[in-house]
């Protein structure tokens, strides 16, 4: 069985967000940083070669086999920021109050940082770690 993908590396955070491009990525990704660091207590591990993770949760797939993903996370892409772990129960209207973002099966996609609302974006993470340690 393959070993997955996506696990913490060691690398360097602040490297891999100093290197995203273009630089309005950029600028969001260090945002997101600050923000997610402020609300967990937690400092950021990559995972992967493009994920910045908080946390860690234990999984099982349907096939039964399990692994390791973060509780929370973003990813600064070219087109989009990914953000993980933000959809839970009862936080939809949180969700709906964000601002222009969208649903993927795993994540929420958004456009640009500045067409969110990063005080509800903020509750948002602090509903969502709360959650997901129990």
């Amino acid at each position: 069985m393959a070993e997955p993908k996506t696990v913490p590396t060691g690398a360097s955070v602040a490297d891999f967000l100093d290197a995203v491009e273009p630089a309005g990525r950029r600028e969001d990704g260090l945002i997101l940083r600050e923000l997610f660091d402020r609300v967990t207590d937690t400092d950021a591990v990559m995972w992967g070669p493009s994920i910045v993770g908080y946390g860690v949760r234990r999984y099982r797939y349907a096939s039964g086999r399990e692994g390791d993903w973060p509780i929370l996370g973003f990813s600064p892409r070219k087109a989009n920021v990914a953000l993980y772990g933000l959809q839970i129960p009862g936080g939809e209207a949180l969700v709906e109050r964000l601002g222009k973002v969208k649903l993927g099966a795993e994540c929420l996609w958004v456009g640009r940082l500045s067409t969110v609302d990063l005080d509800v974006l903020a509750s948002l993470i602090d509903r969502s770690w709360i959650h997901a340690r129990g």
